[in-house]
This record gives C-alpha cells, sequence and structure tokens, in this order.
C-alpha cells in the first residue's frame, strides 16, 4: 500500500496546487442581446430556392409562422426567416432573437434544429446499458467519466479562461483524471496504482514531446474556425500554442488509461496463473501482450483522426492540391502531430507500466 500512499500524497498536492489557481478571474465573454427560444413550425409561408450572391451553389428560403414554446413571450406567433435549414410544419426548433441595442428592434431567425429529445432518449439507452450489461463495473466507469467531465469544465475551462497556462492545468487536471477515474473504476489496489504511476509518467513524457513538435513545428493552435472565435471573445488572453498541447493531452487520455489498465491486469493475471515465473520472465510475456494491443490501438486512433477530418480532406482533394502542400499546412500538420504525439505517448505506456506492475505485483525474484 505504499505505493498508493505516495500517490494519494501526490493527488492531494497537485490538488492543492490547482486550488491556487483564482479560477473565479476567468475574463466573461460580453453578453450577447442575442437569445436561443425553443420554437415549433405553425405554417410554411413562402418555400422557394434561392441562388447565392456570387456563388452557382442554390440554397432554400423560407418565410415561417412561428409560435415561441419557451421564455417570457412563451405563446407568441411571429413571422421569422430562414435560408439554413430546411423545416415542415410541426418542426421544432431553435429560434434566434436578436436585439438592436441602439434601436431596439428585434429580429428573428432560424438558427438550428432542437435536438435534446433525441440526444436524451441515447443519453437513457447509455445508461440503461451500463446498469444492465455493465453491472458494477460499468456504473463505476460511469461515475468515473462524470467526475473527468467535472474536472474538465470546473478546472480546465475555467483556468484557461482566466488566462492560466494550458499546458500546466491540461498536466495537472489529466492526471487528476486517471487518479481519480481510475482508482473508482478498479478499486484501491496495487494493480490500480501501478496503472496510475505509469499513466501519469507518460503523459508527462507526452507533454515534453508534445511541447517539442509544437514549438518546432511552428503550430499557431490556430487550426479551426473555433479557435478564431474563441480568440475574439477572450481578447487575444489565451496561449493558443498551449491551448494545442492541452487538447493533445487530453484526447490522448481515453486510450492512454485503457493501455495502462491493461498492462497492469495482464501483470497481475500472469502472476496469479504462472507465479513460478521470474519478473523478466512475465515482463517478456506482457510485453508480447501490449504490442498486440498497441498496434490495434495505433490504428484505431490515426483512423479516428481522419474520420475527423474527412471533409476537409475531400475540400483539398478536389483541388488536386500537392500532396506536400497539403501536409504543410498547419490545419493537417497539426493532426499530424496530434497523431504521431499519442500514439508515441501509447507506445511509451506499454513497457513503462509493465515494468512498474511487475515490481510492484511481484515481490519475489523466480529462478525461471
Amino acid at each position: 500500500m505504499k505505493l498508493f500512499k505516495n500517490t494519494f500524497l501526490f493527488f492531494t498536492i497537485l490538488l492543492t496546487c490547482l486550488s491556487v489557481f483564482n479560477f473565479s478571474s476567468a475574463k466573461e465573454i460580453d453578453k450577447s442581446t442575442d437569445t436561443l427560444l425553443q420554437s415549433k413550425v405553425l405554417e410554411i409561408i413562402k418555400d422557394e430556392v434561392r441562388e447565392i450572391p456570387g456563388m452557382d451553389t442554390e440554397t432554400i428560403y423560407q418565410l415561417l409562422s412561428v409560435e415561441i414554446l419557451e421564455g417570457d413571450n412563451i405563446g407568441q406567433k411571429i413571422i421569422a426567416e430562414n435560408d439554413y435549414i430546411k423545416l415542415n410544419e410541426g418542426d421544432k426548433f431553435l429560434l434566434l432573437q436578436s436585439i438592436n441595442p441602439e434601436t431596439g428592434e428585434i429580429t428573428y431567425t432560424v438558427h438550428d434544429f432542437y435536438r435534446l429529445p433525441i440526444l436524451y432518449i441515447f443519453l437513457g439507452i447509455f445508461i440503461l446499458s451500463i446498469i444492465v450489461l455493465g453491472g458494477i463495473q460499468g456504473v463505476r466507469g460511469f461515475v468515473a467519466l462524470a467526475i473527468s467531465l467535472f474536472f474538465i469544465i470546473y478546472l480546465l475551462l475555467p483556468g484557461i479562461l482566466a488566462g492560466h497556462s494550458p499546458i500546466l492545468i491540461s498536466l495537472g487536471v489529466s492526471s487528476l483524471i486517471v487518479i481519480i477515474g481510475s482508482y473508482i473504476t478498479h478499486g484501491v489496489n496495487k494493480t490500480t496504482s501501478s496503472a496510475v504511476l505509469g499513466m501519469i509518467i507518460t503523459i508527462f513524457i507526452t507533454g515534453i514531446l508534445a511541447f517539442i513538435a509544437v514549438h518546432f513545428g511552428k503550430l499557431s493552435g490556430f487550426n479551426s474556425e473555433g479557435s478564431v472565435y474563441l480568440n475574439f471573445s477572450t481578447n487575444g488572453n489565451i496561449d493558443f500554442a498551449g491551448l494545442l498541447l492541452g487538447a493533445i493531452l487530453i484526447g490522448l487520455l481515453g486510450i492512454l488509461y485503457d493501455t495502462s489498465i491493461s498492462q497492469a491486469i495482464a501483470v497481475e493475471e500472469l502472476h496469479r496463473a504462472a507465479p513460478h515465473l521470474s519478473k523478466l520472465a512475465i515482463y517478456k510475456r506482457a510485453l508480447r501482450m501490449g504490442r498486440e494491443h498497441i498496434g490495434a490501438l495505433i490504428n484505431t486512433l490515426a483512423i479516428a483522426y481522419v474520420g475527423v477530418s474527412l471533409p476537409l480532406l475531400l475540400l483539398f482533394y478536389s483541388y488536386q492540391t500537392d500532396i506536400s502542400e497539403m501536409l504543410n499546412r498547419e490545419i493537417f500538420a497539426t493532426e499530424i502531430v496530434r497523431i504521431m504525439v499519442g500514439s508515441i505517448g501509447l507506445i511509451f505506456a506499454v513497457p513503462i507500466t509493465t515494468l512498474i506492475a511487475v515490481f510492484v505485483l511481484i515481490k519475489k525474484e523466480k529462478t525461471l
């Protein structure tokens, strides 16, 4: 239990360091006069196709009779324009109410579909599946997920918005997530402690590699529209290169957790099944299992990133852009760095966690 005590002490110190940040000092984004209201289409007054000025692309245009379903004006019927999504009578959607701060004039436009009901349904199916099929272990995993989201929402995001270093906060929050999540899901034992220690070491190694890649790759972190909007909203007070580093670490946690826990359990089970084997023999066998696992995970990680970037890949492919030119663009270079650094982190996690587990779980050296 000594390793657990040391890990818990590390967690306590880490949490104390994070708590000294004044997260309440986060700069608030200017409050907008825009309000989103759940609404319903009563009647389609006009429905036609128009050409976007200066382009050969057509878009829909609708003039709608709408009933507001929430807010101070619940039940009010208004006329709204829609050139964004195709709506039918009876559809529920989000209506954007904009108030001109100078004249007080109110305008209404269609913002997006109202999707929350279907999301709630699948959330319910997800939770029910966890309880029925996952049992107590599944429930523990769900609780760990909830706590991880809590750390991200109430520690990571406010800390970054407050102007603190995204990379330091991401390192701290990542460590908290793996420590708390692991012990909740798998219990307080030597196997879990071995995996936790392996994950924390891997996170810091990955952080160093990510810093080197971002720094020497001259990656600014402005690789999406969201980054540009966030920069304007926060008056340029966020370090976006550091934010990119943090995103790489947070994005790695799920697969890293799976890898480290699997390796620690593999060592434990091998030792139980063959207690006569030496530490070196068990290390080699567990490492062999880890290599098979890591091969599948790296492929999964790379394909997942390609899937996310598929629309962008199609866009550049349609322009027949030279492959070297395409790869050199920051938006693609950033994703390549994510894949490479994440994959290196996973590769390091296998021998590191396996080595720690062997020395923690196997006390006596065997002769075979």
